[in-house]
Parts: structure tokens; C-alpha cells; sequence
């Protein structure tokens, strides 16, 4: 492999301290084999709400049959996976891993999902901000100011949202290809894909065997409709991983989530969510079109995900007669470069057309 970083040079971005991190060993950490367990000071009776009476028992610490699954659905191995409470937390463990406070930075792009900068913020880890560009096409990253933030900041991790929440627009592969060959030995860079069964791009999955430096953020909270299941999911070299399950809570995924995610995941399953993001793309446009249409919207930016950006010549009465009409949307004034805009989740077409309706009636109150 000519330009990747091997295991071993991947783990010289991880915290000094932590390299030999063994991390707490739990009554699960042990494949012991047994008829009575009594090593992990669990109940021997069942809770009466329970009734399988599986859940007296601490869940494993990354379900086999649920990585399993996650391995067939993202076309990876089970070891380059780590399971856990959505995005969010592989977020945090990738900033408390790599990051020495006060030392090594995080690259973000806003405006985008926040939780790269509160995970920064709580580790100490100075925050590079590289704001992303408002061009004829959208919104898109200036990855050459990225690369320079990086390279002159000490920056261990680069996180691209692609596609970008909120701002809808995805990152090029070549250009994140040629960004992980630059901060090669530098930093690693994460692309969180929480939308990209809304895209057309393929995952920067792709990338990883060439370049062993990019990691990939996934969650079954989007298409997958498990939002309250809480089961998010790193993609990384196997190295990694290992580093991460060390600095993870014990028991992340309870059994009953866990549970419900494999069933989530059966052939029949996913072709109904196959539907579903069919059918949201197919809104996505018709909301994209109708919005387009009122005297009142400024612009309609192009989505790959599962909302619209949309700039309102008054986004604050945009956001009011929304309301009063019953439909909650996304607030982002108070965003960077989005002081008149709201992001609209594609709904169903019942929905949507709530949505519009309210707008109209907006108009025409005018």
C-alpha cells in the first residue's frame, strides 16, 4: 500500500498516554463459558416489566450479531467497526483519544453540526474553524484551507460532514482522498456520513483501504428510522478501534437497542427503508420546487441529505407562522452565515405539503 499509514504509524496520532491503554475490563471482556453466572454481581431474578428477563443481564460490550450486521450493510469487517450511542459519542472518544487539551486542535467546517466543537470544547482541544464557502452551486469546503488549518494548527482530526448538516452539500471523494494524503502522519480525517443514504456519492468507505487515515462516521437514527435506538457506528483501521474500545464506556449498546437494530436490519427491513429514502428524495425536490415558488423565500439551497436549507427574506415570520400552523422547523439564525435561514426536514407528503401551506398563507396574509 503505497500512501497509507499502516496500523502501527496510525496509532502514533493517539494520545501518548493512551497507546497501552488497556481500558477497564468488565465481567464481559472475558469469553468464559458457563451455565450459573455469578462474576458480574447481576440479579438472579428477573425485573417483573421483563419479560424475556434478558435485560438482568449486562449486555455485551459490542454485539456480535449486531456487528455482524453493521459489517453487511457498510461493506467492512467487523473489526474496523466500533458500536455505540449514536455519532455522538464516537465523536467524543475520537476527540478524548487523540486530543492532548490545550495542545492538539480539531478542524471543523461550519456552519455544521455542533457536536465536533462541544466535544472540543469539553476536551480543552483548540477548535480550528474553516468556514465553508457560499457559492452559485451551495455550500461547499475549501479543503486547501482546511489542509493549511491543519498543517499550521496541529490539528489531529479534520471532520467533514458529508453530506453537510445543515447546508445539505457533500465532499467530493477525490478531494477527501487528496486531503488524507496530505495529512498523512498529521491527522486523521472523519467523515461523518449520519445522511448518506440520501446521496448519490458512494462512502468514503472506499477510501480506507488506500488511505488508512480516514474514518467514517454512520447511524442507523436517519434512513434507518432508529433514532431513539441510539446506535451509531465508526468505521476505522482496526488499530484504532482497539484504542477506542479501551476509552468506551463498558456497556454502551443495551441489549434491547441492540436487539432491535438487527431486527432493523433483516432483508425485509431494509428494503422498506430502501422505500423510504426513495421516497423522501422524490419529496425532497417536490418541497425543493414548491419553496423555490414563494415571494417570500430568498433561496432554496440543494440537498443530499434529508432537509432543505432555505433563506427567508423574514425568516423569524417564516419560523412563526410555521408554528402556528403545528410544524416545528430548525432554527439557524443564529448560525454562522444562516441569520435568515431555517432547515426543513423532508416530511411526508402530507406533510411537506403542511409545510407549503403554511408559506402560502404567509403569502397571501401579505
Amino acid at each position: 500500500m503505497s500512501n497509507e499509514m499502516s496500523g502501527d504509524a496510525l496509532l502514533q496520532l493517539v494520545r501518548e498516554d493512551l497507546r497501552g491503554f488497556a481500558g477497564y475490563a468488565s465481567a464481559r471482556t472475558y469469553d468464559v463459558k458457563g451455565e450459573v453466572w455469578l462474576n458480574a454481581n447481576e440479579s438472579p431474578w428477573a425485573n417483573p416489566a421483563d419479560a424475556n428477563g434478558s435485560s438482568r443481564r449486562y449486555p455485551e460490550p459490542q454485539p456480535p450479531a449486531l456487528r455482524e450486521a453493521l459489517a453487511r450493510l457498510y461493506d467492512c469487517r467487523p473489526e474496523q467497526l466500533l458500536v455505540g450511542r449514536g455519532s455522538d459519542e464516537a465523536i467524543d472518544l475520537l476527540v478524548r483519544a487523540l486530543c492532548v487539551p490545550g495542545r492538539d486542535a480539531i478542524v471543523a467546517t461550519p456552519p455544521v453540526f455542533g457536536m465536533y466543537s462541544v466535544s472540543a470544547r469539553l476536551q480543552g482541544a483548540p477548535l480550528l474553524a474553516v468556514p465553508l464557502v457560499d457559492g452559485e452551486a451551495g455550500f461547499g469546503v475549501d479543503l486547501e484551507a482546511v489542509a493549511i488549518a491543519a498543517e499550521q494548527g496541529n490539528a489531529k482530526l479534520v471532520f467533514l460532514c458529508s453530506p453537510s448538516n445543515p447546508t445539505g452539500g457533500s465532499v467530493p471523494l477525490d478531494g477527501i482522498a487528496a486531503l488524507a494524503t496530505r495529512l498523512h502522519g498529521r491527522a486523521l480525517v472523519v467523515v461523518d456520513e449520519a445522511y448518506g443514504e440520501f446521496s448519490d456519492q458512494p462512502s468514503a468507505t472506499t477510501l480506507m483501504e488506500t488511505h488508512a487515515n480516514v474514518a467514517v462516521l454512520r447511524t442507523l437514527s436517519k434512513a434507518h428510522a432508529l433514532a431513539a435506538a441510539r446506535i451509531g457506528t465508526l468505521i476505522a483501521e482496526p488499530a484504532l478501534v482497539r484504542v477506542l474500545r479501551a476509552c468506551k464506556a463498558p456497556y454502551p449498546v443495551p441489549t434491547p437497542c441492540a436487539e432491535l437494530a438487527v431486527a432493523g436490519l433483516s432483508d425485509e427491513a431494509l428494503a422498506r427503508t430502501r422505500a423510504r429514502v426513495a421516497q423522501v428524495r422524490s419529496e425532497r425536490s417536490r418541497l425543493q420546487q414548491g419553496l423555490a415558488t414563494l415571494p417570500g423565500v430568498v433561496r432554496v439551497y440543494p440537498s443530499d441529505g434529508n432537509y432543505l436549507l432555505v433563506r427567508f427574506a423574514d425568516a423569524g415570520d417564516a419560523f412563526a407562522r410555521l408554528l402556528a400552523a403545528g410544524v416545528v422547523v430548525r432554527d439557524q439564525r443564529a448560525a454562522a452565515q444562516l441569520g435568515d435561514a431555517l432547515r426543513i426536514t423532508i416530511g411526508s407528503p402530507e406533510q411537506n405539503d403542511r409545510v407549503l401551506a403554511a408559506l402560502v398563507a404567509k403569502e397571501a396574509a401579505a
